[in-house]
């Protein structure tokens, strides 16, 4: 009987809401933060609609080549990916990518990684204060640059109008699990 040769574990490059470990722990459980990583020649979106109508984050690629997009790499167990795929409507709202080329930071390495892109792009969405929350928690979990922190906390966005929604409760909950109070906790914090 032939050995199976096939990794247990794929890499995951988070750029958007799933930057937040408890975020993406409640989607994959076995997500484990591997280190900060870079996405060349592309920006940060908020073109991705959302059902409800918001902008979520997707990478927009750029021909710029000092266009980097920061994020974080995880490992997860292939066992998850299903999860995952479904989290990020792969095949409906979003695409992934399984050889993604992004720059590992602390070996700085390019390799390829899983991501996930948005089929369409719409111009002028913004994200609901619970969604942008999110990403900017990550983002300081992760010690992503400060610069790029400061960038995030000056993204447009808005209140969401249904408070009750199950998405910001969901939110709400992993950003407490992180340590906030709630979105307007992480927003305030310079």
């Amino acid at each position: 009987m032939a050995e199976d040769v096939t990794e247990p574990t794929f890499f995951y490059f988070a750029y958007g809401s799933n930057m937040l470990t408890t975020r993406l722990r409640a989607r994959c459980p076995s997500a484990r933060a591997f280190g900060p990583a870079q996405a060349f020649n592309h920006q940060l979106a908020f073109s991705k609609r959302s059902h409800d109508g918001s902008g979520k984050a997707t990478l927009a690629p750029s021909a710029e080549v000092h266009d980097v997009v920061p994020g974080v790499l995880f490992e997860i167990d292939k066992s998850d990916l299903m999860a995952l795929d479904e989290a990020e409507e792969q095949g409906v709202g979003y695409d992934r990518f399984d050889a993604f080329n992004v720059q590992c930071v602390t070996r700085n390495q390019i390799i390829p990684h899983t991501t996930y892109i948005a089929r369409t792009h719409i111009a002028g969405l913004m994200p609901y204060d619970w969604y942008l929350a999110l990403i900017i928690a990550g983002a300081r979990e992760h010690s992503l640059e400060e610069s790029y922190v400061k960038h995030l906390t000056e993204t447009p966005h808005k209140a969401d109008p249904l408070p009750d929604r199950p998405s910001r409760r969901a939110a709400l909950k992993a950003l407490q699990e992180a340590g906030y109070v709630d979105e307007s906790d992480v927003l305030r914090r310079r």
